[in-house]
Parts: structure tokens; C-alpha cells; sequence
């Protein structure tokens, strides 16, 4: 008897058809949308959204340099696929590396002045994609609730135990 109340608390609570319809509209919504985000990047400009990404948070920082483990929280990567990925752009003269100055330990990314070109440049493509495929279809109303969710998924994901 013990081992069936057991079971039953252990059981998932599997998602009703509202659930599961948002769900799945959440993953191939969203999946899609990168893709094409990253599709437009690519063909238009020769840059992924990842690299894109990592120039603008470089471009944000006051120097236009970041620590390469901040870089990795900050576009959610691991460090050894930051690192990979950022040898490919410093290859390609958009990010350089150079030791952190204040520890000797560090490794910081900056952008480069190409860096900062391919940005200029790639943005107007990228921000008319965000609000074609997303921002505009939605109303003020939608586009809170869409915030509030997210706040809601990044509290409960910063509050799990690790694993």
C-alpha cells in the first residue's frame, strides 16, 4: 500500500489540452523565430544571431570589452562554446581577446571597430525582424503579459536547485 501512495505522488501531472497547446506553441513559436532571426542574420550579413547577440552585449559594456565567463551568463552559452565561438569572430576581425588586467587571470572579449560596423549594420535587419515577427502583433496589454511570464520563468529557473 505504501509503495502505491508513493507511485501516485511520484506520478506527473501531465498537460491538459490548454496546456499542451500552449506548450507547444511556446517551443515552435519561439524555435522558429530564432531561426529565422538567425536566417536573416546569416544571409543579409553574414553574422549568426548567436555572434550578434554577443556584439551587442559587448557593444552595451562601457568599454566595449566583457569578461568571456560574463559573456557566457549573459547570451546563456557554455564557456567552451563561448570560446569557440569567439576564436571564429576574433578570426574574422569582429572581437579581439586580451587578458583581464585586473587579475591577470581573465580572459575579457572586445568588439572590434568591424565589430561595431557589422552591429551598425546588422541591427536595422534584425530589430524590423524582432517587430514583424513578434513585437507587432501584439497589443500593449499582450506584450506585458509576455514580460510578466518571462519573470516568472526566470525567478523559478533561478531559484531551482542546481543540477
Amino acid at each position: 500500500m505504501e509503495s502505491e501512495i508513493a507511485h501516485v505522488a511520484d506520478a506527473p501531472r501531465w498537460l491538459g489540452t490548454a496546456e499542451m497547446r500552449a506548450w507547444r506553441g511556446f517551443i515552435e513559436g519561439s524555435q522558429r523565430l530564432m531561426e529565422v532571426l538567425n536566417r536573416e542574420l546569416q544571409s543579409l550579413h553574414g553574422i549568426s544571431l548567436a555572434d550578434y547577440r554577443i556584439l551587442v552585449m559587448l557593444s552595451e559594456s562601457t568599454d566595449g570589452s566583457v569578461r568571456m565567463s560574463e559573456l557566457a551568463d549573459g547570451i546563456l552559452s557554455s564557456r567552451s562554446r563561448l570560446t569557440h565561438q569567439v576564436r571564429r569572430m576574433e578570426a574574422d576581425g569582429l572581437v579581439a581577446r586580451s587578458t583581464c588586467v585586473e587579475d591577470g587571470r581573465g580572459v575579457l572579449a572586445l568588439i572590434t571597430p568591424l565589430g561595431r560596423e557589422k552591429l551598425a549594420e546588422a541591427a536595422p535587419t534584425h530589430v524590423r525582424g524582432v517587430r514583424s515577427y513578434l513585437i507587432d502583433l501584439l497589443d500593449d496589454t499582450e506584450l506585458a503579459t509576455v514580460a510578466t511570464v518571462f519573470d516568472k520563468v526566470d525567478a523559478a529557473l533561478d531559484a531551482r536547485p542546481p543540477v
